[in-house]
């Protein structure tokens, strides 16, 4: 039996160079002020990566392999639960795709393979494009925006 699959992509434009995009998802210390995780691998193909939450507990809450790697343009990597990570049918894939753009970067993340309707599924939809709003006004005016942030009452 196939599972049913969906997928996500999120395109935003940020004032910002290829290299500088592409060193805020791959590098730990720049990752941590706007995402409030680390990306941490050797980023090379096949190797690991995990994604640890910057706290005290540096608690790793996700986990994968490089898949694939062009600085500054292309990463592709899989992507799933630390807690599942042992389940083969519980990964997905993530691609960064990172394009110059007129004076500007052009950032399309696409999260594909993953389980319809699964909880992964729903926390993705929510949790890209925060991600990259933070990392978006990270990039063009040195500060993150709060991920946790909850709507304001009517």
């Amino acid at each position: 039996m196939t599972r049913e699959t969906t997928s996500f992509v999120y395109v935003t434009y940020i004032r910002s160079t290829p290299q500088k995009v592409f060193e805020a998802i791959t590098k730990p210390d720049i990752a941590r002020r706007y995402w409030g995780h680390e990306n941490v691998s050797d980023w090379k193909p096949g190797s690991k990566w995990e994604h640890i939450r910057a706290n005290d507990e540096r608690t790793v809450e996700l986990v994968g392999k490089v898949v694939e790697i062009s600085p500054p343009t292309r990463l592709v990597m899989t992507w799933a639960n630390a807690s599942q990570a042992d389940d083969p049918s519980k990964y997905s894939r993530v691609t960064f795709g990172i394009e110059e753009y007129d004076t500007m970067v052009r950032l399309t993340v696409t999260h594909d393979e993953l389980e319809a309707g699964s909880g992964m599924a729903k926390g993705i939809s929510q949790g890209w494009p925060a991600v990259l709003s933070s990392l978006k006004s990270f990039l063009e005016t040195g500060s993150g925006i709060d991920l946790f942030a909850k709507p304001k009452s009517a």
